[in-house]
């Protein structure tokens, strides 16, 4: 197996990348010049917006993970170029020099509405605004359409491992105005790396997965994990299903968590 992917510097790629390797799979990562890569991985220097860059870059590839995207900035054309028409440049060059690969793209549980009374299904209507999740609804249609063996993984709110991103959840929280009851669904580290693993089995081909854990947190609680401070509220919570993530399908293709839930990563040192 060889395993072409993008977004490697990034917060998940960082953790990632080393378990693969240790798997033994041969990874080959795209990566702008003067950037670091863990051990053991192969650099291709390029970028996803430019092309040219890409030619050769994926012949004897047999797998393509693309993560590479961005998120939180306020310049939504930025977003949009490197979301959409990332994914569409990376596209064309699969199909161009590996046909035949499975294609694996890293999408987010944000794409789904409101108004559900349970968790959110792979199968659910999603209707995204904000334009970090509107831009990965365009991109999982352009993989759906796209003519490869193909696989969707929809992330829950990614942490552990010292990334901070758990803890930056409370200041996210207030400047959205975020009632504390308010739920997320969580993904360690450790289950990102335990699920890619699965649909580089194939397990995944042709499906949209969410990878979520087995228990969501509040912003409340969220908070006092992290020893951090959040305002009650006496309001009731208009919503109380938004935020959370239904991960049954991907238990039935036979995962079992290797950290079911954040408050046993607190107890294990996992954070």
């Amino acid at each position: 197996m060889t395993l072409f992917v993008t977004g490697a510097t990034g917060l998940v790629g960082t953790r990632l990348l080393p378990r693969l390797v240790a798997a033994g799979i041969d990874v080959r990562a795209l990566v702008r010049a003067g950037r670091t890569l863990p051990e053991g991985v192969a650099p291709v220097h390029g970028d996803i917006l430019e092309p040219d860059s890409l030619v050769g870059a994926l012949e004897g590839v047999t797998d393509v993970l693309h993560m590479a995207a961005v998120l939180r900035t306020p310049d939504a054309e930025t977003i949009r170029r490197v979301n959409v028409e990332g994914t569409r440049t990376l596209l064309d060059a699969v199909r161009a020099q590996a046909p035949g690969a499975r294609f694996l793209l890293a999408s987010t549980s944000l794409v789904y509405g409101q108004g559900r009374t349970r968790p959110a299904r792979e199968d659910d209507p999603t209707t995204a605004e904000a334009p970090y999740p509107a831009t990965k609804l365009l991109a999982e249609a352009l993989v759906r359409e796209s003519g490869l063996n193909w696989s969707v993984l929809r992330f829950g709110f990614v942490y552990g491992e010292g990334d901070g991103h758990l803890e930056s959840l409370p200041g996210l929280a207030a400047s959205w105005k975020m009632h504390p009851a308010q739920a997320h669904s969580l993904v360690h580290h450790r289950d990102i790396a335990g699920a890619v693993r699965l649909a580089l089995t194939g397990a995944m081909d042709g499906r949209t997965v969410n990878l979520v854990d087995e228990a969501p947190v509040t912003t409340y609680e969220a908070a006092t994990l992290v020893g951090a401070e959040y305002p009650p509220s006496a309001e009731p919570l208009e919503d109380p299903w938004n935020g959370r993530t239904d991960g049954g399908l991907l238990r039935s293709l036979g995962y079992v968590a290797r950290v079911p839930t954040v408050h046993g990563a607190v107890r294990e040192g996992l954070l």
